[in-house]
């Protein structure tokens, strides 16, 4: 299921920043090793970068197309491929951050104990996930999942991965941290272009279901849910798409 930097990057400045926004509240004023899980091409690593220039940072992912992107950067960091659910650092860091990647796994309630356990003293967990699985742009992806001749093709792929609801996030982490810092933003993104939240969607959750289908079937499927995404998400005369967006944000220092 290989990911399309550039598709992902057409929204680059909408997918940074709640990047910025969750490392602004993170405390530690001079960490020595900071990883990035699920760094992407790497646009959140270049927040950390150039808030820590002298801190060793790695840039965590499993996409070799990703890393790629990120390592044609110029961005002063490390890039490692590998998948967040395995693995562990060389050394305890100061902070691991993450921006929209642990959604794709699930098993939360061990996930963020263990990413926990690898931090140094007084080293912070941040992340950032969407929660908006139960928008238009997610139930109308299932539903026309559910209504075609692909069905058979599609019914294992999950309905909303891993995310749990915040009030699950603060008890996950408050045994294992001495503060833990918790909130939503509802974004009200404004996007450029036609079919804006069906090519917004194409970079991240419409691609295991259009991985899954070939040929004719793939292209009916792809246009049937661009139809309904439309429709829910009217382009307005100004050729503007407003995409509301909630994402949960935590910070947890051990």
């Amino acid at each position: 299921m290989a990911w399309n930097p550039g598709t992902y990057l057409s929204f680059e400045a909408e997918r940074t920043r709640p990047a910025a926004e969750l490392l602004a509240r993170v405390p530690n004023e001079h960490p020595a090793s900071v990883v990035d899980l699920g760094c992407g091409p790497g646009n959140s690593t270049a927040l950390l970068a150039a808030r820590w220039p002298k801190a060793k940072v790695e840039g965590i992912d499993s996409s070799p197309d990703m890393l790629a992107k990120a390592r044609c950067s110029g961005i002063g960091a490390d890039w490692v491929e590998a998948d967040i659910a395995n693995w562990t650092p060389s050394r305890p860091p100061d902070v691991i951050f993450s921006n929209a990647a642990l959604q794709w796994l699930t098993g939360h309630d061990r996930l963020l104990p263990r990413l926990m356990s690898f931090l140094c003293n007084s080293g912070t967990l941040a992340f950032q996930i969407p929660r908006n699985f139960d928008d238009p742009c997610h139930t109308l992806l299932h539903d026309v999942a559910r209504d075609g001749p692909w069905a058979g093709a599609l019914e294992n792929i999950p309905d909303r991965c891993g995310v749990l609801a915040r009030e699950d996030y603060f008890a996950i982490l408050e045994p294992h941290a001495g503060r833990v810092d918790i909130w939503e933003t509802r974004y009200v993104q404004v996007l450029e272009g036609e079919d804006a939240v069906y090519r917004w969607m194409s970079g991240t959750a419409l691609r295991p279901f259009a991985a899954a289908l070939e040929g004719g079937e793939r292209e009916a499927f792809l246009g049937e849910y661009r139809s309904r995404v439309a429709k829910a998400y009217p382009r307005r005369a100004s050729g503007m798409t407003l995409y509301p967006f909630r994402r949960l944000f935590a910070v947890a220092v051990r």
